[in-house]
């Protein structure tokens, strides 16, 4: 039986404070006030925000020194990587994926398939693969964050979703310490596509929690063209950005 949401007024999902009336659906005013939206002008490749409001889309210095192998890649919102305090949309991600808070999949997922409405609705899209985990580290956490985040933006665009695509045959140490180029040799070798399965002439989505350096979704990117993928198009909840 449903309860009365007056016996039990809805939380933040960062803080954890009470949220009152409909003023934020997921965040309490405080946290959302925090949250960047990520809109234009962008690089029109990786999606990274420019710090200047005005302008055209156009590529960055990083996508200019290195094109990525994906099409395109976007995100709902992001936050500074290298900020002290801790941002409420990281502080959500980390309690998403360490905090093994599998409830947060399904409200997360749908703030992405509603922020990326218009380049998800422009992406011509076949099939959604969720960036896997090695078998060790989804068996400690128990489950795939991308799975779940991944399973709300098929259900929102009625695109089949195969979590089994891909593999992560290696194990690799974690990303989040790691410079740029250390990110790459990282996880260069660390996916397979799964003989069982065929993405030759597809049009992929990938999807992933977090974009840094997209280091990962640029070798999972390798991998499906590789093996006969038409496009790669990216899509993240959150863009950690300098």
């Amino acid at each position: 039986m449903e309860m009365p949401a007056e016996l039990y007024p809805p939380r933040c999902r960062a803080c954890s404070g009470r949220i009152h009336g409909r003023d934020a659906e997921y965040f309490c005013a405080g946290c959302w006030q925090h949250i960047q939206l990520i809109t234009h002008p962008l690089c029109h490749l990786c999606g990274r925000p420019f710090p200047d409001a005005s302008g055209d889309d156009h590529t960055c210095g990083v996508c200019l020194s290195r094109a990525p192998q994906f099409v395109a890649a976007r995100a709902w919102a992001c936050y500074p990587r290298d900020e002290i305090e801790e941002h409420p949309l990281r502080q959500v991600v980390q309690k998403f994926k360490y905090g093994r808070r599998v409830s947060l999949g399904k409200p997360l997922g749908r703030l992405m398939a509603r922020g990326c409405q218009e380049f998800l609705g422009a992406c011509p899209v076949d099939l959604i693969i969720p960036v896997p985990l090695h078998p060790k580290r989804l068996r400690w956490r128990g489950f795939n964050q991308s799975v779940l985040l991944a399973r709300q933006i098929s259900h929102a665009y009625k695109i089949p979703m195969d979590p089994f695509v891909l593999r992560r045959d290696h194990e690799t140490a974690p990303q989040t310490q790691l410079a740029e180029d250390e990110r790459r040799k990282n996880v260069r070798g660390a996916f397979t596509l799964n003989p069982d399965r065929s993405v030759d002439g597809k049009n992929i989505l990938l999807v992933d929690d977090v974009y840094t350096s997209g280091a990962t979704v640029n070798e999972c990117s390798r991998i499906l063209k590789r093996n006969g993928s038409k496009q790669v198009f990216v899509v993240t909840l959150a863009r950690a950005v300098s």
